[in-house]
């Protein structure tokens, strides 16, 4: 089957999300927002809990965002839209989608027990994790997600000493309906996942790679090109598992035929939270991507085209 591939002039001119909003400039997440809601529609009931999306959102009685949103408890979330799609299986209604939009704390750390039960037991709705690496929305502490060695506000001068969670994996472990990974670097990528996960039965999952300028400790203007760099660099992939079978997506999927990728240092030297890394820890991070690539071109294909 064709991959669905959206071009920026077929996205709906109707905004779901107003500006002016609370986000920092160069926000990875209000990228996300903006054209995920696109693809969600009006439709829709939003269950979210306290990270930087609640912020954005608005503080009662403002909202930038002309959805019906759900706030919740941190740890919550998942178990929250279970609720949410229950209650609208009572009342009949098929039609009405429900989306669970969290951080990587609110899902690979507090919100992870809920999300796992919700996948056990196949609740019908889509849950999208935007992953900052980080609790940016309470001054930048280390998450489960952050990638060793990453100086936060709560780690030593020396980083994080553990190595970050693959929360995907962890996710498509439970055989879920669908996995997918993104990035903000890549809105309609997101678009066109977004849509194909809602037009399936069962517990959807949408990792979101988000660049955020001030936890990056980087320039605003660059937070796109940053984005991408981690993808054409091999280090952040972009993929499906659907039926246990994973398919690169376009824009890593064009890496296949690469023999040269761009070296990870150049993702990592533009931003100040990798400074605690010295030569041999950039080096070692560049052996485990060289190493992935290797099993990725021998094992993987790419998505349908």
């Amino acid at each position: 089957m064709k991959a669905k591939k959206t071009g920026i002039l077929d996205l709906t001119d109707e905004e779901l999300v107003y500006p002016g909003n609370r986000a920092c400039a160069g926000c990875g997440l209000n990228i996300l927002y903006r054209i995920g809601l696109k693809a969600i529609g009006r439709d829709s009931i939003l269950v979210v809990p306290p990270s930087c999306l609640t912020v954005m959102q608005g503080l009662y009685p403002i909202s930038s965002t002309q959805l019906s949103v759900l706030n919740v408890t941190f740890a919550s979330t998942a178990a929250a839209a279970s609720g949410v799609r229950a209650a609208l299986r009572a009342q009949k209604n098929d039609h009405t989608q429900v989306v669970a939009w969290a951080g990587d704390g609110g899902t690979a750390d507090i919100g992870l027990q809920a999300l796992s039960g919700a996948i056990e037991r196949n609740e019908d709705f889509l849950y999208i994790c935007y992953d900052n690496e980080a609790y940016m929305n309470t001054g930048v502490q280390r998450s489960g997600t952050t990638p060793q060695g990453v100086v936060t506000a709560n780690t030593s001068i020396h980083g994080k000493r553990e190595r970050g969670k693959d929360v995907p994996a962890i996710i498509a472990a439970h055989s879920p309906a669908y996995v997918a990974t993104c990035s903000a670097a890549y809105p309609l990528d997101f678009y066109d996942k977004i849509e194909k996960a809602l037009g399936m039965k069962g517990l959807k999952y949408i990792h979101a790679h988000t660049p955020c300028p001030p936890g990056w400790q980087m320039e605003e203007r660059v937070a796109v090109s940053i984005g991408r760099l981690a993808v054409t660099s091999g280090l952040y992939v972009l993929y499906e598992i659907e039926d246990g079978e994973m398919k690169l997506s376009e824009p890593s999927a064009k890496l296949l035929g690469k023999k040269k990728l761009p070296p990870v240092s150049e993702y990592m030297e533009a931003q100040g939270r990798f400074k605690a890394l010295g030569p041999e820890d950039v080096e070692a991070v560049q052996r485990e991507v060289d190493e992935k690539w290797a099993a990725y071109r021998r094992d993987l294909t790419p998505a349908a085209a």
